[in-house]
């Protein structure tokens, strides 16, 4: 290689690195990325103190990857290229056929779940209401057949079997709801969440368990309410061309129910759909309003009083089961921080429904509340 050879190598490099750095100085800063749908670094604040301590350094370094100019079109395009290496992964999510887009799951230690079913046993062994206890597979399980051949993933149903062998609550089986629909449109495609068509055919193995009447899918009326869903797997997976899914309603919000958060202090009410979400990038929070410690729906119903306690895909389900109680309260143990057990003895429930995704039960470190002999 010639000196001038090398000459313009140093200087097309030396190009590059200023024209970026440039741009890191005269583009300015984003708060939000909605393709990745998480709040970005912003620029530190200097001091002498988080300089030694090491805390400006780390966040300097977060700040210039997050705030890298272009940096959503750079991760789409380091996905591409993954593609076309024949890499079927990127960011722990698989590329799958028909577009979607499935997350890894590695099987947890037994331990980790041995400990969650420990405090589910307590529950059980510590109330006079029958508790009943459901794990919902992922796409991953249901729908396997989409992933790319060969593809490293862990199996949900062995946990399931596990948890429920080791379980002394009364198990439910959503799996094989799921898995007799499972060409079916069940699971979003750049979602980890079921559909509200999957919501409802988890909702008839619930139905099945409490030997209630199972309405027929035409029974419902389906409605679109956008065609423009990207949900959290799209946001980490670099596949920023996939198309985006749909999603319906299948019980009409008439105003028969009341939806109670309690908790707000005072008590809010609010809709059974929360249509303002669908504006925003976090449209799942449309069904229910989204993440909160503990709802009450008053369903205009006669029948039995129901707790669930449960993650979010329990928000999209909660509609197909309004018909058969008077009263649904759901709690989310990553929030709620007062005594179950007062609130089960407060409240007069009859039937409790232990109801996870098979990830999240798996590594919820939030579950030792269910046990009533700790508080």
């Amino acid at each position: 290689m010639s000196k001038m050879e090398k000459i313009i190598i140093l200087a097309v490099f030396l190009g590059f690195i200023g024209a970026f750095l440039l741009l890191m100085v005269v583009m300015p800063d984003r708060d939000f990325s909605q393709q990745e749908n998480r709040y970005l670094q912003r620029l530190p604040i200097f001091s002498l103190d988080a300089l030694t301590e090491g805390d400006y350094t780390a966040d300097f370094e977060k700040y210039t990857t997050d705030q890298f100019p272009f940096r959503d079109a750079w991760t789409s395009l380091k996905a591409r290229c993954e593609l076309l290496l024949g890499k079927k992964e990127n960011n722990g999510v698989y590329y799958c056929a028909g577009g979607a887009l499935i997350p890894h799951f590695d099987v947890p230690a037994k331990e980790a779940v041995d400990k969650n079913i420990d405090y589910l046993n307590a529950l059980v062994d510590n109330t006079d209401i029958p508790v009943y206890f459901g794990l919902i597979p992922g796409a991953g399980e249901v729908q396997s057949s989409l992933l790319p051949k060969n593809a490293p993933i862990g199996s949900q149903q062995t946990v399931i079997d596990w948890a429920y062998g080791r379980s002394r609550a009364i198990n439910i089986d959503v799996q094989s709801a799921l898995s007799a629909h499972k060409d079916e449109y069940i699971f979003y495609r750049t979602d980890h969440h079921w559909t509200s068509l999957g919501a409802y055919y988890g909702s008839l193995a619930l139905r099945q368990a409490w030997a209630l009447p199972c309405p027929a899918l035409d029974s419902y009326q389906r409605q679109t309410v956008s065609e423009s869903f990207y949900g959290t797997t799209y946001s980490s997976s670099g596949y920023a061309w996939v198309a985006p899914d749909e999603m319906e309603t299948f019980v009409p919000d008439d105003g028969s129910a009341t939806v109670l958060d309690l908790g707000n202090d005072p008590p809010t009410e609010g809709p059974l759909y929360d249509t303002s979400f669908l504006d925003v990038k976090d449209k799942y929070s449309m069904f229910l309003g989204g993440n909160t410690p503990l709802r009450s729906i008053d369903t205009g119903h006669e029948g039995e009083k129901l707790l669930v306690i449960r993650d979010s895909y329990s928000d999209s389900l909660a509609p197909f089961l309004l018909d058969s109680f008077s009263r649904i309260d759901l709690m989310d143990l990553r929030y709620y921080r007062d005594s179950l057990a007062q609130y089960i003895q407060d409240n007069g429930f009859d039937k409790i429904l232990v109801l996870y995704s098979v990830s999240n039960f798996s590594t919820d470190q939030n579950l030792f509340l269910l046990d009533p002999t700790l508080f």
